[in-house]
């Protein structure tokens, strides 16, 4: 029953909370909108879209399936330990939101990681959008990453099920584009990334690029240093994006479809 509702609870969760959030925007933007917003709404949800199909045909089981086939064979580490059931999934959320920090910074390190994942990074004005603008192959790839992990540990399906709301959830409201009060943001992000926190991520200053990490709770950049608390020209002046691909042109659907295949200039991320 849980694999068969599996893709309908992510998918009314993440339905309700984009709206949620772009209604937010527009009640309480943190910075001014500079695009137009139907046509980025439309390339963005395009791209949700097909990766959702393409995850699903090319891994029918999917997280919480794999979950499940887990745990008929008793496989993983977790089931071993004979933990109360409370523990066990709180220890399956932490080490998966661990994994996805990891993996993310992996993604920075490594130059061929790095074409795949950059794309989510040419984005020039950040909203709730964003947080679902991945490339395919970088999708595709994510999903790999995490069955394998899912296996391993043998973690329960509902902890999956709760770990893959709550990465598409904090996606959704990190890159929100939506004004939190100062001792609001604090307050928060000793737990979750904030949506300030986040935005230092997308700078186009590569050594604030490279930093805070974290999708889901903040802790993970404060434990292994790459936390930054602010960007160096105010959330109001900085500039977003990558400094190659400012171009207008750069934001079609086609043209960030083609971004890992495209030649770059290696020498700009490593600028101060």
């Amino acid at each position: 029953m849980l694999n068969e509702f599996e893709p309908w609870l992510r998918l009314g969760s993440f339905a309700g909370l984009l709206l949620l959030f772009l209604l937010w925007e527009q009640a309480a933007p943190r910075r001014p909108r500079e695009q137009t917003r139907w046509p980025r709404w439309l390339r963005h949800l395009l791209l949700t879209s097909l990766n959702t199909l393409l995850v699903r045909a090319l891994f029918p089981l999917a997280a919480v399936g794999a979950a499940l086939l887990a745990d008929e064979q008793g496989w993983g580490l977790l089931p071993r330990l004979n933990l109360p059931g409370w523990l066990s999934l709180l220890l399956a959320v932490l080490a998966l939101d661990c994994l996805i920090y990891w993996q993310h910074r992996l993604f920075h390190r490594v130059p061929l990681l790095w074409r795949l994942h950059r794309m989510h990074h040419t984005d020039t004005e950040l909203d709730a959008t964003t947080g679902v603008r991945f490339h395919p192959l970088e999708i595709l790839l994510s999903m790999g990453i995490k069955l394998i992990a899912v296996l391993v540990l043998g973690a329960s399906p509902l902890a999956v099920l709760i770990f893959e709301v709550l990465l598409s959830s904090t996606s959704l409201f990190n890159h929100a584009n939506i004004y939190l009060p100062t001792r609001l943001d604090e307050m928060l992000r000793r737990l979750l990334v904030t949506p300030d926190m986040h935005r230092v991520h997308h700078s186009v200053y590569p050594k604030e690029t490279d930093s805070n990490f974290g999708f889901n709770l903040s802790w993970w950049d404060h434990l292994f240093g790459s936390y930054r608390a602010q960007p160096q020209d105010g959330h109001l002046h900085m500039k977003l994006g990558l400094r190659e691909f400012r171009d207008p042109v750069e934001q079609r659907l086609l043209q960030l479809l083609a971004q890992p295949f495209r030649i770059s200039t290696p020498a700009t991320k490593k600028e101060p």
